[in-house]
């Protein structure tokens, strides 16, 4: 693709750096066959290519405006359409880019301006979404339907092994999962205890800064990275050998910690090292424990939802699947299962529709096959799902612990 953008905007590294993917894109629209809000809408604009064209030409008019914005917003960033495209175009960093550019040439009404600056100011801090949900398990019954289906239940954190072990790997706790799935790093850590490994969580780290990142924030998402990276790097100096994302959400944000600080002067080595060792459970699990978790599953009829952020974002798309085959599990079909569940971080409470059309079709496509459970990698996902399904939904690294328990 030939652009024409102005040489004093290519001076700024993001412009300069979606410039180079723009002009990787061939036009080929293959990425439009394996788009969720083009399957759901059929609109050139809301298929990759068409955001493609829409940031092509923000960029060169320098200049945004609500249509821009629109066809922006309803992008999942699930990704699905790189591992279409044959070509390699980066989609999900250059859409990132563009969503920047956005917030800063055409500001929203003040009412939606406000609710994103309010998830931002909630959702990343663990100690004040307790707070919203426990406001909202409270007014429940005064809550709309939507809403109501959101807020899961509390449940307790059971307890874990003390690190015993010479081998030790960290473990982020993130910011949402210990709220609405508490139990997904007790079960990683005692599987991981079973296989010789301790998972130890460190005080300090936080959110991945993902959510930020995909609500136009980069600053805020890099300081949240700093403060990781500062949090685990006392660890990192004591050799632990990895850091492991029970969501792969995280995993994919903290996979690009590298990537992201790679003009920090402070921490651009830091970041690389520390996206180096991170690790998405489903590859410590694959080289360590495949021989010892073998038949555990005892022919349990199970759905996998391989999320976007794993299978599109990591390219570990089949790893989870193996490893419940090797344990004895029984995998029912899921039909197009590359398409997004509808989760895609705050897209449920900014694209309502959309997300609850592709929550349909996707639980639609999970129970296809009569599963007794279904499973997933990231806590988003896992809550979305949890929300309208009738077969319980769980971390895949919890249903291993319970088969390894029984």
């Amino acid at each position: 693709m030939q652009t024409s953008i102005a040489h004093r905007l290519l001076n700024h590294p993001d412009i300069a750096e979606a410039n180079d993917i723009l002009r990787t894109c061939v036009h080929c629209g293959f990425c439009t066959a394996t788009c969720p809000t083009y399957q759901l809408l059929g609109s050139e604009l809301d298929s990759p290519r068409g955001r493609i064209y829409l940031i092509k030409e923000m960029l060169e008019k320098d200049q945004a405006t609500d249509k821009t914005r629109l066809h922006l917003d309803r992008c999942l960033t699930c990704r699905s359409c790189e591992t279409t495209c044959p070509s390699g175009v980066r989609y999900g960093r250059l859409v990132d880019i563009g969503r920047e550019m956005v917030e800063a040439h055409a500001p929203r009404a003040f009412r939606m301006g406000l609710l994103r600056k309010a998830l931002l100011a909630v959702i990343p801090y663990t100690d004040r979404m307790a707070v919203l949900l426990a406001l909202g398990r409270l007014t429940s019954p005064l809550l709309p339907q939507y809403l109501r289906k959101k807020i899961p239940e509390k449940k307790a954190a059971v307890s874990t092994p003390t690190p015993s072990h010479t081998r030790r790997m960290l473990v982020l706790d993130g910011c949402v999962q210990p709220l609405g799935s508490p139990n997904t790093n007790a079960a990683a850590t005692r599987v991981l205890d079973r296989l010789g490994i301790s998972l130890v969580s460190v005080p300090g780290a936080g959110c991945c800064g993902a959510l930020n990142q995909h609500l136009a924030d980069s600053e805020g998402a890099r300081k949240m990275m700093r403060r990781n990276i500062d949090a685990w790097w006392p660890h990192v100096e004591k050799r632990a050998e990895a850091i492991v994302m029970t969501a792969s959400g995280c995993g994919v944000m903290v996979k690009d910690y590298g990537d992201a600080l790679k003009n920090d002067d402070l921490y651009a080595e830091k970041a690389a090292r520390i996206s180096a060792l991170t690790f998405d459970l489903s590859e410590i699990i694959r080289k360590e424990g495949m021989e010892k978790l073998a038949n555990i599953g005892k022919g349990k009829r199970v759905a996998c939802q391989s999320s976007c952020t794993l299978q599109h974002g990591q390219k570990l798309g089949g790893v989870v699947e193996s490893i419940l085959k090797n344990c004895g599990f029984i995998l029912t079909p899921v039909a197009d299962s590359h398409l997004c569940c509808g989760a895609a971080g705050t897209y449920t409470l900014l694209q309502p529709v959309l997300s609850q059309q592709l929550l349909s079709n996707k639980l639609s496509a999970l129970n296809q096959g009569n599963p007794e459970v279904i499973v997933t990698s990231n806590i988003g996902c896992q809550m979305h799902l949890s929300g309208d399904s009738k077969v319980p939904v769980m971390h895949w690294i919890e249903l291993l612990d319970q088969a390894q328990a029984s």
